[in-house]
């Protein structure tokens, strides 16, 4: 059986949706770390204007810094079909390492602010179950809000090229 011709516009648009795809995948981490570092700006000390336009920076033009050259070594080191499939490790890590970068701080962000409240909870005198019940509820919003489950997907690693999962060791 001859195989089907896929023609060029096909193969266009499948690879400007991979593109779209890792922009918007590139954009949720951002945002996760927006909201941990804003969460970590109005919990702490810093006072005086607080502005959004750095975390809109950061949600949203941060993924294209990454998601550009990404296209741009997929095109000339792997340009083979839809693009979805990673072959070449050091192309899939230009999209992994920023996303890696993000949880790690999301996870920094996360253990200062569980630190605060500790310190919250224990300082308003209340009977000691109410305050384990409280910090346990604070604590597990925080968890996905920020993105800290990740932790435990990061230290899980990929195979060459991101198809199958592996520990790392």
């Amino acid at each position: 059986h001859a195989v089907p011709a896929v023609s060029p516009q096909a193969v266009a648009g499948c690879r400007v949706a991979q593109a779209l795809t890792q922009y918007f995948v590139g954009a949720n981490y951002g945002w996760l770390l927006a909201e941990g570092l804003f969460l970590q700006r109005l919990l702490g000390t810093v006072t005086g204007h607080r502005r959004l336009s750095p975390f809109l920076l950061l949600g949203w033009g941060a993924p294209v810094l990454f998601v550009v050259p990404w296209v741009v070594a997929r095109v000339l080191y792997e340009n083979e079909g839809c693009w979805e499939r990673n072959e070449k490790a050091a192309v899939w890590w230009i999209i992994r390492c920023p996303i890696l970068v993000a949880v790690a701080v999301n996870f920094v962000v996360f253990m200062w602010i569980v630190r605060i409240l500790v310190a919250k909870v224990r300082a308003h005198q209340v009977s000691r179950g109410d305050t384990r019940v409280r910090l346990a509820r604070s604590t597990l919003t925080l968890i996905p809000l920020l993105g800290v489950h990740e932790v435990a997907f990061a230290l899980a690693g990929e195979g060459q090229g991101g198809g199958t999962l592996r520990l790392v060791r």
